[in-house]
């Protein structure tokens, strides 16, 4: 059991970006609808939001529905946007406790019109607060990001709003859904799947990679501390050599 203890606290990743996955297979496990597994995902993310608060941790990400999620059956897609709203709805006080602000990233306005109201009325209701950003990546896939952000820098260069000799990096981010937001240090995948599934590709560009064996509805405390500390022991280069670190 790894306890909190054993983690470096000057060396802790300033953002971690989860990619929640397993909650169907989980459900599918103990003989239940796949809905079943998506509610019971909610208390991880209960959980995981209150931990990374504790530990300090600036900006929490999570991948909460993409724009593929979208073609899921209907029914499932419908429970997913109500238990959203439910649990917005359940969790304001814990945010606010917490000191935690909400964010989102993605398509917003694809989103059934309750959950959208519900999401920005919680957003506006945390804006002051200064400890932990936690971003919900809903109706999000990096591509369509992307996409929309070359369309925008386009038609301002087509405008002669700016020379093409302007875009850089930092142009391009600015153009980006997570323009605020710093680039990812730590990524984490649950369910034994190894793939990114078109979460901020530009983002992870030097991110470590953790990928946990279990399913999301599964992920404690313990699961946490393991990846930060399997994140503490790799050496980040960020294509320099260790030579060069050291």
């Amino acid at each position: 059991m790894h306890d909190q203890t054993k983690i470096d606290k000057e060396n802790l990743p300033k953002h971690i970006a989860v990619i929640m996955d397993g909650n169907g297979r989980w459900a599918k496990q103990r003989g239940k609808l796949r809905v079943f597994g998506h509610e019971n995902g909610v208390e991880a993310v209960r959980q995981t939001v209150e931990n990374c608060a504790r530990l300090q941790i600036d900006f929490l990400t999570l991948y909460a529905f993409s724009t593929e999620n979208w073609n899921r059956p209907q029914i499932e897609v419908q429970t997913l946007m109500k238990l959203l709203v439910s649990s917005l709805k359940k969790e304001l006080k814990t945010l606010q406790e917490n000191n935690i602000r909400l964010n989102t990233i993605g398509n917003i306005d694809s989103l059934p019109k309750k959950a959208n109201r519900e999401l920005k009325e919680v957003m506006e209701k945390t804006s002051e607060n200064s400890g932990m950003t936690l971003t919900l990546a809903l109706s999000y896939g990096s591509r369509h990001e992307l996409t929309l952000a070359v369309k925008n820098i386009a038609s301002k260069v087509k405008n002669n709003l700016i020379s093409p000799d302007l875009i850089d990096e930092q142009y391009i981010n600015a153009h980006l859904y997570t323009h605020d937001l710093p680039d990812v240090d730590l990524l984490i995948r649950t369910s034994g799947e190894h793939r990114i599934s078109n979460f901020l590709l530009w983002q992870i560009a030097y991110a470590e990679l953790v990928f946990i064996d279990v399913f999301w509805p599964d992920f404690s405390e313990q699961h946490l501390i393991e990846a930060i500390i399997s994140y503490q022991k790799r050496e980040r280069r960020f294509g320099k050599t260790s030579e060069q670190l050291s």
